[in-house]
């Protein structure tokens, strides 16, 4: 049901053609990058947080961090930025937060209550690849067309274990 809601999203525009689903699993960065045939690095992962900033008695909402599949979530990056430590999603809130199941939460046809932002590391590359919905699909998309079709809020720099040398984030 998902990777029709985000096929639904991508029609309007007229890029729900360039969805490519695969026979087998692309659940984790390693199988997309099989699956797609590019490098891991270039798989745009999107990690579920709960967003911690919400009110008391405000309902639950999700952040959604895309990061290179070589990036890791830098927890103190994240603390500075958005002012919590971040923790995942349980299990069960992942599909009503995000609008989609364990391996194939990705930027589009989110709820209105959660929020997409893209990190720092994705900027390496000219062409990205996010799931779309569902443990075996994904779409190659340029960083531009990736904040737009995403309706991210913006870039943030949270990821770690993807640059070289000492300008590493802890």
């Amino acid at each position: 049901m998902s990777l029709e809601a985000v096929r639904a999203e991508l029609r309007q525009a007229h890029r729900d053609s360039d969805i490519r689903v695969f026979d087998e699993s692309s659940a984790t960065v390693s199988e997309a990058a099989h699956a797609i045939g590019t490098e891991p690095a270039r798989i745009a992962k999107t990690i579920a947080i709960a967003d911690e900033s919400v009110a008391e008695g405000e309902p639950p909402r999700a952040l959604l961090v895309v990061l290179a599949g070589d990036a890791r979530l830098a927890s103190g990056a994240v603390k500075r930025r958005f002012g919590f430590k971040p923790h995942m999603l349980p299990p069960d809130d992942v599909e009503p937060l995000t609008g989609h199941r364990i391996g194939g939460v990705c930027p589009f046809a989110n709820p209105a209550s959660a929020t997409v932002w893209l990190d720092e590391s994705l900027r390496r590359f000219d062409v990205v690849w996010p799931a779309c919905g569902s443990a075996n699909s994904a779409i190659g998309l340029t960083l531009p067309d990736l904040e737009v079709l995403s309706g991210a809020a913006g870039w943030v720099d949270v990821g770690k274990d993807w640059r070289d040398g000492s300008e590493e984030r802890a």
